[in-house]
């Protein structure tokens, strides 16, 4: 099982989201995904909804996640990858903002809500192809085969599976038809599947990599940071990363 874990960048500041990336790839993490801060990101929930809402209100620009994001490329082993929503990538540019990208040193991007019928008239996969980008997919228990099916035709790196329906953020329980859900889309899809929204203990997690090759946390991590006092901050989700790590070992 491999673990990606996220940050909003700039939040709480710029420093301390490169002090938490820089942890996580020392502690277990196998992907970082760094988000862009948008002003209306509308799949996640309400605790990196305002880490998205302050880390604009302090300044936060594309050029600074990018300067932030080539750091940590360069002074880590870990993957990264941009997570953002499409009117970021489209003011910037598109063609740039992945030429940018693959300056920086980033091995894929997320970006939920451009879905795969705009290739034609964006070109997006075209030019993350052009510069060496994974496009990496999202997926939710919805999607219907044919659907599916024409995504694996274009996916790589690996799929984004949203565990349930709604945003993100810590939940109770996991989805119960998650195995029969990761099943459907095995049918279609061969390359690695993560799984994410929602996974907020090692427990969980230890549940959800019996069907998924990636397991996402996000929401817990920043919860983590935020509620924990500042000379251990770090050092929690160091701690937390690794029980995640102990728990989904092969038993």
């Amino acid at each position: 099982m491999k673990l990606m874990t996220h940050i909003v960048a700039g939040y709480p500041s710029l420093k301390e989201s490169t002090d938490i990336a820089k942890t996580m790839a020392t502690t277990g993490t196998s992907f970082i995904e760094i988000q862009f801060p948008f002003s209306d990101p509308i799949a996640d929930g309400k605790t990196i909804l305002e880490a998205n809402t302050k880390a604009l209100a302090k300044g936060i620009t594309t050029k600074k996640c990018f300067a932030l994001t080539k750091d940590l490329a360069q002074n880590t082993d870990t993957p990264i990858l941009i997570m953002t929503y499409f009117n970021i990538a489209f003011k910037y540019g598109l063609e740039e903002f992945c030429r940018k990208a693959q300056k920086s040193g980033v091995y894929g991007l997320i970006i939920p809500d451009i879905p795969i019928d705009e290739e034609p008239f964006e070109n997006y996969i075209k030019l993350c192809k052009k510069y060496n980008l994974h496009p990496i997919q999202v997926i939710s228990p919805i999607t219907p085969p044919e659907r599916l099916r024409k995504i694996a035709k274009i996916a790589t790196g690996f799929i984004y599976c949203v565990s349930r329906y709604g945003t993100t953020g810590e939940k109770n329980t996991l989805n119960p038809d998650l195995r029969s859900y990761l099943a459907k889309v095995r049918k279609h899809i061969k390359i690695p599947l993560a799984l994410g929204f929602g996974i907020s203990t090692p427990a969980q997690a230890k549940e959800a990599a019996r069907n998924a090759d990636i397991i996402v946390i996000g929401s817990k991590i920043l919860n983590l940071y935020d509620e924990t006092p500042a000379n251990t901050k770090l050092k929690a989700i160091g701690n937390f990363i690794q029980k995640v790590q102990c728990a989904c070992l092969p038993s």
